[in-house]
């Protein structure tokens, strides 16, 4: 007998309950926060499934409910207690240009023009300078970094 059939062999309670384990492992391996929830939702149904005698259709419908409560509690919870990141821009690569000097690679006027960023390059525009110059990034709209010319 396989690992399959024997877990299909199970009491439904068990059944529940396992698959609450694997997707409390899944949810520790797969980033984002949802299934959680599930599992939750799969560990109440197997708990109540080995106190009561609850038939398979009845089974999935209390999943399904709590599956909808938990997933609805959860994302409001998560809304209202936000987790505070010890780097907020971390994933705003817009917001994290701002402030950055850069390097002209081709010269910038008003309406076009490359600078070098980091290891890459990128479009910009902004006041007139020539290959070479140094400038600080103010925006990023649409992609093209907005330039000022850096005071001496």
């Amino acid at each position: 007998m396989g690992f399959f059939e024997q877990i299909m062999s199970l009491e439904p309670h068990y059944q529940w309950l396992i698959i609450a384990l694997i997707m409390g492992i899944a949810e520790i391996i797969v980033p984002g926060v949802f299934l959680i929830w599930l599992a939750a939702a799969a560990a109440i149904t197997g708990f109540v499934a080995m106190f009561i005698d609850i038939t398979v259709a009845g089974q999935f419908t209390l999943f399904g409910v709590l599956a909808l409560a938990s997933v609805f509690f959860g994302r409001r919870w998560y809304l209202s207690n936000k987790v505070e990141s010890s780097d907020p821009l971390l994933n705003d690569r817009r917001a994290r240009l701002v402030g950055t000097n850069v390097v002209a690679v081709t010269p910038i006027n008003a309406t076009s023009g490359r600078v070098k960023v980091g290891d890459s390059e990128w479009p910009a525009r902004g006041p007139a300078l020539n290959k070479g110059e140094t400038a600080r990034v103010v925006d990023v709209a649409s992609g093209v970094l907005v330039l000022e010319e850096i005071a001496d």
